[in-house]
């Protein structure tokens, strides 16, 4: 995750004074001060106006931009873009959640929830509306008046604003499947990634979905709406289908204890492994091993 400081010195900019002052941090750049960003998460909110076209990635999305575009970042969701004509035009501003705080929380605005999208793609009206807050922004940072950080304020929720009442870039089906197919690719391969199980000393590490949804950087009701589509199984089920599968090779062809292999699996408690296997086969594990020794 990049800090405010690494960020100043990503773009080479001293560090303000007021960066650690308790109430916040506020400032605003035109596009052609920043160098290109790395996709990853960043330590701060962030409102960008792209002007020129450009592909933009967040959590597991991609989106294109033509002409104009609007884009929301905050701490939760990871990001980058890449201006596909060479074009740096446009402007950003960056902020604490601090700097809001006595003007409601942030998170409350749809906008900042990790599902909902982030980009938004204006027309000439609307992106002419969007550049003036900008410019008024960067002459409100550069001016002595004792109360500039409230209209500050007051112009970062006017951008908003004007999103909530936009319709959002849409991805098309086909983006749409393509990723998909990669989500459960990649979780297939996290999963696989655990077995087989060679050691009783070994233990999954990845049991349960909010583990693969952080690993793939995307919201665990996501990851199981993608999964539930292409399977017709949600990811609870699938990690559960390949822990039963592992348990019974090793209850097969191991001489551990079912202690050693609930442990190994991810269990606390043997009890627990032995309620999972019977819920599953309706019989014990010492049952199962037995019957597959005979």
């Amino acid at each position: 995750m990049e800090t405010l400081e690494a960020f100043y010195q990503r773009i080479a900019k001293p560090l303000p004074q007021n960066l650690e002052n308790g109430i916040g941090h506020f400032n605003v750049f035109t596009r052609q001060e920043c160098a290109q960003i790395p996709y990853s998460r960043k330590d701060y909110f962030k409102i960008t106006f792209l002007k020129g076209k450009h592909k933009v990635h967040y959590a597991d999305k991609t989106l294109q931009s033509d002409r104009f575009a609007l884009m929301f970042s905050d701490p939760l969701v990871p990001y980058s873009w890449e201006s596909l004509d060479g074009k740096k035009c446009g402007y950003f501003c960056i902020f604490t959640e601090a700097f809001f705080h006595h003007y409601g929380a942030l998170r409350s605005y749809p906008l900042y929830r990790p599902e909902h999208p982030k980009l938004f793609l204006l027309n000439d009206e609307s992106a002419h509306e969007v550049e003036t807050i900008f410019e008024k922004m960067l002459l409100e940072m550069n001016s002595d008046y004792a109360y500039k950080d409230d209209l500050l304020r007051a112009k970062t929720l006017e951008l908003i604003h004007i999103a909530l009442k936009m319709q959002p870039a849409s991805i098309t089906s086909e983006v749409q499947s393509d990723k998909k197919r990669k989500i459960d690719a990649l979780f297939n391969e996290l999963l696989e990634r655990q077995f087989p199980i060679t050691s009783p000393y070994e233990r999954l590490e990845l049991k349960n979905p909010s583990d693969f949804a952080r690993l793939l950087n995307i919201h665990p009701n996501h990851l199981n709406r993608t999964l539930k589509e292409l399977s017709e199984k949600t990811t609870t089920e699938r990690i559960a289908e390949r822990v039963l599968e592992e348990a019974k090779i090793l209850l097969k062809h191991s001489s551990w204890s079912v202690g050693d292999i609930a442990y190994a699996l991810g269990y606390e408690e043997s009890a627990h492994f032995i309620h999972f296997f019977k819920k599953k086969l309706n019989q014990t594990p010492q049952n199962y091993r037995q019957t597959q020794n005979v």
